[in-house]
């Protein structure tokens, strides 16, 4: 026993007031409804499972927080799947079993009908020449059968509250993507395809608080009626920003539920009711499991950057979230690239879609975006690094994008040691150390941060001077949501590749790249692509371990910095 440990001392401790730790917990029945206060979306699912009572443990033993540990001999080991569990024949239940609980699987014979459809084409809309078949070469739309006609801001649909408050945060005109998206007011699924920075977070946010709007106010115990899935935390939050920014002048509530942060806070958000829910889908479904919120009043669902979700192995994940939303739903499917999975996955969520493609479906590079291919040799990376950031540097924003969270800490490590104002932002990186580099980032105080490719989508911040690859990823669609960190809503940008002879099996696809988007080729890079037989396949690397350090920074970004070399 720890002589310093106060709570073992006194009778009346918070360990000996502690009733989970000493006496089985005893579950209340609810009170019972009045069947004129039912809800009437209740119907459609059925209740949670009551939890069944944990049978009181014998006398001795270890805390238990995840799974039941063992109270004698066997000790308190730390169980499988997170939890900790007793040792021999006690096991333990961790999260392992968490993630295997079954949601009830809900009614869909009694829903109340929905309203969807709030598009009304307005005169100058239907005599515009700007119709599904005279758009624009510059823009290169591609648009399926039976689009609705693009709109601009004084054709738009959008009340008068958001079309101000659009105006109001400096937009002149919709971007391509918000003038063809913002007809899906008119209720239809839609899937779509457009580069990263083309302005796709309001094609589906604004009709989304339009639609918000037109429903019923929420009752208690309901859930969100807009559900808006991400792949990364940094995009949710993102995403929370412009919700939060514009729901405010419709007074429409939103939270951001992820991974990483404590639950707390979200927990208390979904049940004083939110009509909008920003998720991960780890995170949404471990609230939907503890009964923290439902999804029987979500008729408008968005996917959005869904390759990288099904990339990540999300698609079960989602395919459980899905299964609890009612099959009349609107639904967004918004991706950067269309290979064929993520096709398939779409045909089996959305009901007779329309398609919009903002480029081309095929692997495309942001044209206002100078591509420098650098072909070295492996060990000559970090001195070709700082020498690039001495040429660079200005006070600008640098990106610099590595495979390996090792790597990761490792580089940043050295540009502190050398005096740049440098941090690193990885997957082992607590949420809130995470939180702290990008507000460094994103304000200039450090001007240089280091990231793998958890940064390399949704990840929006203006004015990235350039973007440094100092490792090739290890597929080309990340190569293009790398470099697309830059050049964003209009603006010119650099990125720079260092290529080396490990990376040949990509060559002969750069290449192709390269010249499309008119750039120029390295006689070095254009040797190689000859000479390989690249497929642009790539195969996976595996990732380090960043270092340790205290509660809130971790690793390399703890490491005093020497005297600045600018």
């Amino acid at each position: 026993m720890n002589p310093y440990d106060l709570r073992f001392a006194d009778p009346s401790s918070y360990h000996d007031r502690r009733s989970d730790l000493t006496v089985a917990p005893t579950f209340a029945p609810p009170p019972p409804v009045a069947a004129a206060n039912l809800n009437p979306y209740a119907a459609a699912y059925p209740p949670l499972p009551v939890p069944v009572p944990v049978p009181a443990a014998p006398a001795g033993g270890d805390y238990q927080r995840y799974g039941q540990g063992g109270r004698g001999r066997g000790g308190g080991g730390r169980g499988g799947g997170g939890g900790y569990g007793g040792g021999g024949r006690g096991g333990g239940r961790g999260r392992d079993g968490l993630d295997s609980l079954a949601l009830p699987k809900p009614d869909f014979r009694s829903l109340i009908p929905v309203e969807k459809n709030f598009y009304v084409e307005c005169p100058s809309v239907q005599q515009c020449r700007r119709g599904c078949g005279a758009v624009p070469p510059p823009r290169d739309i591609t648009i399926g059968r039976d689009v609705p006609k693009p709109v601009d801001t004084s054709g738009s649909q959008l009340p008068r509250l958001l079309h101000a408050s659009y105006c109001q945060s400096g937009f002149v005109e919709p971007t391509p993507i918000q003038s063809q998206g913002w007809p899906m007011l008119k209720g239809r699924d839609l899937i779509g395809i457009a580069q990263t920075g083309s302005g796709k977070t309001l094609s589906y946010l604004l009709p989304g608080l339009v639609h918000v709007g037109a429903q019923p106010r929420l009752e208690q115990g309901d859930g969100p009626i807009v559900l808006i899935l991400a792949p990364t935390r940094e995009l949710a939050v993102q995403i929370q920003e412009e919700s939060t920014k514009f729901g405010s002048y419709s007074r429409t509530r939103s939270t951001c539920v992820y991974g990483g942060a404590p639950k707390g806070p979200q927990i208390r958000d979904l049940r004083r009711g939110v009509e909008i829910v920003i998720a991960t889908p780890g995170r949404l479904i471990d609230m939907l499991e503890a009964g923290h919120t439902n999804l029987r009043r979500v008729t408008y669902l968005v996917l959005d950057e869904a390759d990288r979700m099904l990339d990540m192995g999300f698609e079960p994940q989602i395919r459980k979230i899905v299964a609890q939303i009612r099959p009349d739903r609107q639904t967004l499917y918004w991706s950067a690239t269309w290979p064929r999975e993520v096709e398939a996955l779409a045909r089996q969520f959305l009901q007779n879609p329309y398609k919009v493609i903002i480029g081309s479906p095929e692997l495309k590079a942001n044209h206002s975006i100078q591509q420098i291919v650098e072909v070295i040799s492996d060990h000559e990376s970090i001195q070709d690094s700082v020498k690039l950031l001495s040429d660079l540097m200005d006070g600008s924003r640098i990106l610099i994008f590595l495979q390996t969270k090792k790597d990761c800490d490792k580089i940043t490590r050295q540009l502190r040691m050398d005096g740049w104002p440098a941090l690193s932002i990885h997957g082992d990186k607590a949420q809130a150390e995470r939180d702290y580099v990008l507000a460094e980032f994103k304000s200039g105080k450090s001007p240089i941060m280091a990231a793998t490719d958890v940064a390399a989508r949704g990840l929006d911040v203006k004015d990235i001077k350039c973007v440094i690859n100092y490792d090739f990823p290890t597929t080309l669609e990340d190569y293009i949501h790398r470099i697309g960190r830059t050049g964003r809503a209009g603006a010119s940008g650099t990125a720079f590749t260092f290529f080396t002879h490990a990376n040949a099996k990509f060559s002969r696809n750069l290449v192709k790249i390269l010249r499309e988007a008119g750039q120029v080729v390295n006689p070095a890079l254009e040797s190689m692509s000859r000479s390989s037989n690249s497929t642009g396949g790539g195969n996976f690397r595996s990732r380090g371990r960043g270092g340790f350090g205290n509660r809130h920074m971790s690793g390399s970004n703890t490491f005093l910095g020497g005297r600045r070399p600018y």
